[in-house]
């Protein structure tokens, strides 16, 4: 009953307050990119509040950082590290489906914070745009995010990683900081429960290296505390 009460509090308190923050981000929209970034990333701050507050889950985030700009891959098992990824990593510029551009008013939002759409099949010339995005948004000093398996992995699952990633890796020339996620036992199910959510940053990837060794040293990292 304990996880009952929990996630039906969890869901008052968390959507109900994403509707004003959803108000906030409209109204703040008009003034600018920076400061309509406080607001969603505000709302990712909230989240790990009630994560951590109502759910009684404990987020531990395990590793050292790299200086400078990275490309962060992370394990994907449920919706917790999507809207986290903006408390995890200070104003990440995520890669996301194209699709996800065409929901009404998400797509114009998500493009000022930064989103970059992931033209799968839209060909160069959409690919070359979305580079050219990503490399802006780099120089800026803001960190790279991607979800390389492309969609959600039940836990304990291994999933290949998409073909665009090892393409992504080469172009931009970032050292690559895989992340592995726990969340799904916990998180991704209807009654949530209480327990321990960790985020293991490992070890640097350097940029340059063969497609099939990144991709074999990003799996096993990002499925590291998968059993």
């Amino acid at each position: 009953m304990g996880n009952v009460v929990r996630s039906l509090a969890f869901y008052a308190v968390f959507y109900g307050g994403t509707v004003l923050f959803v108000l906030a981000a409209m109204a703040a929209l008009p003034l600018g990119p920076e400061r309509f970034r406080k607001v969603p990333d505000g709302w990712s701050a909230f989240h790990r509040w009630c994560v951590e507050s109502i759910l009684c889950i404990r987020v531990v985030e395990e590793g050292p950082r790299p200086e400078g700009v990275a490309f962060y891959a992370f394990k994907h098992e449920s919706f917790f590290e999507a809207i986290d990824i903006a408390r995890s990593l200070h104003r990440p510029a995520p890669f996301a489906k194209e699709e996800l551009f065409r929901i009404p008013l998400w797509g114009k939002t998500a493009r000022t914070y930064g989103v970059v759409p992931v033209a799968r099949e839209q060909g160069a010339k959409a690919l070359r745009f979305m580079l050219s995005e990503a490399k802006a948004l780099a120089a800026t000093g803001r960190p790279l995010a991607i979800f390389p398996e492309g969609t959600r992995v039940p836990h304990g699952e291994h999933a290949p990683l998409r073909a665009g990633f090892a393409g992504l890796y080469k172009i931009l020339g970032l050292p690559v900081v895989p992340v592995a996620v726990n969340s799904g036992p916990l998180y991704h199910r209807l009654w949530k429960r209480k327990g321990t959510i960790t985020l293991r940053f490992g070890e640097a990837i350097p940029p340059g290296l063969p497609r099939s060794e990144v991709e074999e040293r990003v799996g096993r990292a990002i499925n590291a505390l998968n059993p």
